[in-house]
């Protein structure tokens, strides 16, 4: 497992949002890193990694669920091993319940219920590939939020 810088830098931007609340700073830190790795057509876990992360730092859901769509169309042309030798502590199959857990969010925000209950299905459908570690016990602790979200959401039947 080689170092990777580029993973490093953007682990320093999702600190510098999460830890320490500089928003826009993380968001100018990942448009810098966007444009150097070459955007889209930069390595995909790199793409992957980085739109999950803006994502995070979107002001609008529109482009929040832009960045996350980036982020799910990347992590399909990853393979576990370009994961394990980046030092990423999972198998690809274990990025998808967040990835879908961030797309349902989205979809939930804006209204469109059918497509945020695809989402959700598709994230309970990878959620063994998580560990019983802290991240797999946040992801599946938000999918049953999101789960009850919708639910409430759901139209009443009449009768």
């Amino acid at each position: 497992m080689a170092f990777d810088a580029t993973l490093a830098r953007i682990n320093d931007g999702v600190q510098m949002h999460h830890q320490h609340g500089r928003r826009e700073d993380a968001r100018d830190l990942f448009t810098r890193i966007w444009n150097e790795i070459g955007a889209e057509q930069g390595d995909p876990l790199h793409v992957c990694v980085l739109a999950h992360a803006m994502a995070d730092v979107q002001d609008d859901v529109r482009q929040e669920l832009v960045w996350d769509q980036r982020a799910l169309a990347a992590a399909d042309l990853l393979t576990d091993e370009q994961v394990a030798r980046a030092g990423v502590p999972m198998p690809v199959a274990g990025l998808y319940p967040s990835l879908h857990l961030n797309l349902a969010e989205c979809h939930r925000r804006l209204g469109e219920l059918d497509q945020a209950r695809d989402h959700l299905r598709r994230a309970r459908e990878g959620v063994e590939a998580l560990g019983d570690d802290g991240y797999g016990k946040l992801i599946r602790g938000g999918l049953d939020r999101l789960s009850q979200e919708l639910a409430a959401d759901r139209p009443q039947a009449n009768g």
